[in-house]
């Protein structure tokens, strides 16, 4: 319970109707969740407005309304408070509501297209290495300390986010890292959350469906950086060309930066790159790091980069990398007993395709057939499709076409959209199978002893989204059960 006059502390309000001497025991941005003596916040969304809800969330128990518009018929009970931002004003109610949690945490926020949840469940294992009382929040999961709690987007909505720090704190965390998705910025949802840093990894073609035009996409990822306070850090990828754009108005104090081509703050060089893992020279020193790929060493050292920046020993701190386990549904893989990999990854967009395709290549002898399993999500950047196939093609010597999440589209359309990625030369070498259990099973029944088998687009993803509703599939358990079952 707080007074609301608190909660509205630091909002930009523009009018208030009724007292803000009352108590409140909820705030609320959906109507269906409002309970007595709530505080209801009608923020606009992609699809739904708040604002056509006031009257049922007063229904519901609402004692007070936050919005934009003050509806033209009001209620003499009820207190009316309009702002500039509701989303805005919801992130700085939240973190009033909950006593602002995340000023008693060194929260670290990381985003970037690719890279974000292995960044921060590197960082996460590291600090509990390291002896530290620490929370996570990410795609795959949320944790406070040693609890795990379900993961239902990226990044949570604000109220979410702040009852997380809360409980984060009373079980007596003083880390956070967490993923902070263009979604999230766009929205708000981090508004009124203090960071003691943020990194940023990458950026490359995604969220177009939502963001339509790459210039969007960045400025939504750049407002992590332009609304960090003067006393954070910042640390960006240089070797990706966003990242001095990432710096360009940010006030943190401290500005770092962290490469494998450039000449950055943190450099570290491949020397070895296999499936057992990674050695890296990090600022001159050697590190052997159960992580694989190079796109893994970046994600290695900005990790790396962060716990220097947070102030820890260097020597403590390779030490604790060495002994990092992959993250689920990241480069995951699984050796039949005829010496088949099968490699289960994320890979959703072009680029960490690529990436994780080209890793492949770095390792492969050239003997070996290499098959790709790969779809798209429904409803989501449609202009990504064709070109998730040509890279497929162009890194595989067997590419298969399949179901991803998707979602209330038919999968057969989703699938013509990536042929269009194919060039003729590739049609032979090409197969499409909407099952994506079917499809797995093709790749397994066809490879023989030293072939790779990628299965790309989910990763650590439980089900399958078909229409609505959420269909238990796991890529990991279905090529385990497939090999078992070929006798592999």
């Amino acid at each position: 319970m707080k007074l609301l006059q608190d909660i509205l502390y630091e909002t930009k309000i523009r009018r208030v109707i009724g007292t803000t001497n009352i108590a409140v025991e909820a705030i609320a941005f959906d109507s269906r969740k409002v309970v007595g003596f709530s505080l209801f916040v009608a923020t606009r969304g992609t699809n739904v407005d708040g604002h056509e809800f006031i009257d049922k969330a007063i229904e519901g128990g609402a004692i007070a309304v936050v919005c934009e518009e003050i509806p033209e018929s009001t209620r003499e009970e009820i207190t009316y408070i309009q702002v500039e931002d509701s989303q805005h004003a919801l992130g700085v109610m939240a973190a009033n509501f909950y006593d602002n949690p995340s000023n008693e945490l060194r929260l670290v926020g990381i985003t970037g297209t690719n890279g974000k949840t292995t960044c921060t469940t590197m960082l996460y294992g590291l600090y509990k290495l390291l002896g530290k009382k620490v929370g996570l929040i990410s795609t795959v999961e949320n944790k406070i300390h040693n609890e795990v709690i379900a993961s239902t987007h990226t990044t949570p909505d604000a109220l979410s986010i702040n009852a997380l720090l809360r409980k984060m704190v009373e079980a007596g965390c003083t880390y956070c890292f967490m993923e902070v998705s263009s979604h999230a910025l766009h929205q708000k949802r981090v508004a009124g959350v203090k960071f003691a840093g943020a990194v940023f990894t990458n950026i490359t073609h995604d969220h177009l469906d939502y963001h339509e035009t790459f210039d969007a996409y960045i400025g939504a990822k750049k407002l992590l950086f332009d609304n960090l306070p003067r006393e954070s850090f910042a640390l960006v990828n240089l070797d990706d060309r966003q990242g001095l754009t990432m710096l360009q108005n940010c006030k943190s104090e401290v500005q770092k930066t962290f490469a494998l081509k450039s000449m950055a703050d943190f450099k570290a060089k491949v020397i070895e790159n296999q499936f057992t893992g990674l050695c890296l020279n990090i600022d001159g020193f050697d590190l052997y790091a159960k992580l694989v790929g190079r796109f893994n060493a970046y994600n290695i050292l900005s990790a790396y980069g962060t716990a220097m920046l947070l102030g820890e020993s260097q020597m403590d701190v390779l030490t604790a990398l060495s002994n990092i386990n992959p993250v689920s549904g990241r480069f995951e893989y699984v050796m039949s007993p005829d010496g088949i990999a099968a490699i289960v990854d994320y890979a959703h967009t072009p680029d960490a395709l690529k990436n994780v395709l080209k890793t492949i290549e770095d390792i492969r002898t050239k003997n070996e057939t290499v098959i790709t399993v790969v779809g798209c999500g429904g409803d989501r950047d449609k202009t990504k499709r064709p070109e998730m196939a040509r890279i497929a093609c162009k890194f595989s010597d067997r590419v298969i076409l399949t179901s991803d999440n998707p979602r209330t589209e038919n999968p057969q359309s989703i699938i013509d959209d990536m042929m269009k990625g194919v060039e003729p030369q590739d049609y032979k070498k090409t197969n499409t199978i909407v099952d994506r259990k079917e499809a797995i099973k093709m790749a397994c029944s066809i490879a023989v002893e030293g072939d790779i088998i990628l299965i790309a687009g989910k990763g650590h993803e439980k089900y399958q989204d078909i229409n609505g509703e959420k269909l238990p599939f796991d890529d990991f358990a279905i090529v385990h059960d497939t090999f078992k079952m070929l006798n592999h």
